[in-house]
């Protein structure tokens, strides 16, 4: 059977991530954040938008919490809780150890509503992404928000910390480092508990947001293949990085266009690879930074798109 890729546009540029909500009353619709920070809900059918919250900020990474809420990582404002019913946005925390975030990203709630979430970088915000990315600074961080409000960094000294995920036993997390194109795993639980290995590695291009789905598998959005200039610049002299961000944008590497994710199980073997020409369906749709299967459909999000896409397999 061929696969169905299909657009729906949404009120505004940068719906960089997406999540389906799975019971309640809008069960079925998928949430959204857009760059002018309006949360917006968007029917099963692509039909109908609502904004239902406006954080104020840029969110990015968005997540359900146990009591129906959104959970959202705005990268200006920080950890957030929005009420899709009523529209109130809750502030829980901007900052760690008593230094604010810079670059809030993504997120993961655990069963027993611990959130995981990632700070891409301690220099740089969401607006000069490329200056953290080119200049490799390894300044992200997976945090850890516990029950009780306290917020400890996990695992730091990352490559652009960017999508979370928790495995579905719950015995470990994961974080993708964009610039080292791995998914680093940290290990909650068992013999293994504390302990840092990656899931997997070399990945084909530059992971985004991951998510684990309905099926089981943890997927993983490949925003841009792999550039051999980014890759040379990385592993060249800081002088020369710092350099390069400072060139008008125009000259800067740019990411491809390209649609493509693939799913991983817990054990980190590949089981899915899709990889769709968007030109084939009629649409210049890409940089896929946000991904959610639900029910053998697969949603995406993009950090620069005025829309989100879904891929019916």
């Amino acid at each position: 059977m061929t696969s169905r890729f299909r657009v729906f546009p949404v009120p505004g540029p940068g719906a960089e991530d997406v999540v389906v909500a799975t019971g309640g009353p809008d069960e079925g619709a998928v949430f959204t954040g857009t760059e002018d920070g309006a949360i917006l809900r968007v029917s099963h059918d692509g039909q109908k938008v609502d904004r239902v919250a406006h954080t104020g900020g840029r969110p990015l990474g968005i997540e359900l919490d146990l009591d129906g809420r959104l959970v959202v990582c705005d990268a200006h404002r920080g950890l957030l809780r929005v009420d899709p019913a009523s529209g109130a946005v809750e502030a829980v925390t901007d900052s760690v150890g008593g230094t604010r975030m810079v670059f809030c990203n993504n997120a993961a709630v655990a069963s027993d509503g611990t959130v995981w979430f990632s700070d891409s970088s301690t220099r740089y915000g969401v607006e000069r992404w490329k200056d953290d990315f080119v200049q490799n600074t390894r300044t992200g961080r997976l945090l850890r928000l516990s029950t009780d409000g306290t917020v400890e960094v996990v695992l730091d000294g990352l490559a652009f910390a960017n999508g979370v995920a928790l495995s579905a036993a719950e015995d470990f997390v994961c974080v993708a480092e964009s610039g080292a194109r791995t998914v680093v795993r940290r290990w909650l639980t068992g013999n293994r508990a504390g302990m840092r290995d990656l899931l997997c590695s070399g990945l084909p291009g530059y992971p985004d947001n991951i998510a684990r789905g309905s099926d089981g598998l943890i997927w993983v959005t490949i925003a841009s293949p792999v550039d051999p200039l980014v890759e040379r610049l990385q592993a060249g002299p800081l002088a020369l990085r710092r350099l390069v961000t400072r060139i008008p944008q125009r000259l800067q590497p740019k990411p491809q266009q390209t649609v493509r994710v693939q799913a991983y199980d817990d054990a980190g073997t590949l089981v899915h690879d899709l990889d769709v020409d968007p030109a084939e369906h009629g649409t210049a749709y890409h940089m896929v930074t946000g991904v959610r299967e639900h029910e053998g459909r697969v949603w995406m999000g993009s950090l620069h798109e005025p829309a989100i896409a879904v891929l019916d397999r």
